[in-house]
């Protein structure tokens, strides 16, 4: 039963997607732990010491994604 479910969805240029990458590549070095501010209210998770990593590049004729999971 999901408890909590965030998405965000927004159009950034490739080096701002770069940086919130890097953001939260810290985050999880530093601090073990995710979070998110959503109307003022802050949600985080503490992340374990071994995570699953998916990720999945996806080529059609007219667009391509990366998709990038990390479950724990």
């Amino acid at each position: 039963m999901k408890l909590i479910e965030l998405s965000d969805k927004q159009t950034l240029r490739r080096e701002e997607a770069a940086q919130l990458l890097r953001d939260l590549a810290d985050r999880l070095a530093r601090q073990n732990e995710v979070e998110f501010l959503r109307g003022g209210m802050r949600i985080s998770s503490k992340v374990a010491d071994e995570v699953q990593l998916e990720i999945e590049l996806e080529i059609e004729d007219d667009e391509k994604s990366l998709e990038i999971e990390i479950s724990w």
